[in-house]
């Protein structure tokens, strides 16, 4: 999962621009789903949540069926952003989340020899 910022110049009014035109077509590799919370890519696994509030849009992107792939999404969107939009974006932060450690295996229990007993 990879987080992202943007914070958007005064007035602007970058999230509002984006969906509008990912509905009407401008963004024709990006497109809505679940009612605009869900920003999917064509050929990019995975997804992005995003919302926005006071100026700053929040997006987290996920990718649970190709895990380490969100990068590619990331470089889909901030392309996008710089190419289109620059003008409106004021700054952009991203942040990765610590991996989470890999699980602990439990330790095998040592198999018990027999003792064969002679007669």
């Amino acid at each position: 999962m990879i987080r992202l910022q943007i914070i958007e110049r005064d007035g602007a009014n970058l999230h509002a621009t984006l969906r509008n035109h990912m509905r009407t077509g401008v963004l024709k590799t990006f497109s809505l789903e679940k009612r605009g919370k869900r920003v999917v890519h064509v050929s990019a696994p995975g997804w992005m949540n995003w919302s926005a509030e006071r100026g700053v849009v929040n997006c987290e992107i996920l990718s649970p069926r190709k895990p380490g792939y969100e990068w590619d999404f990331l470089r889909a969107f901030i392309g996008r952003l710089a190419d289109k939009y620059a003008e409106q974006v004021a700054s952009i932060s991203i942040s990765f989340p610590q991996p989470s450690p890999p699980p602990k295996r439990k330790p095998r229990k040592k198999k018990q020899t027999r003792l064969i007993k002679k007669k």
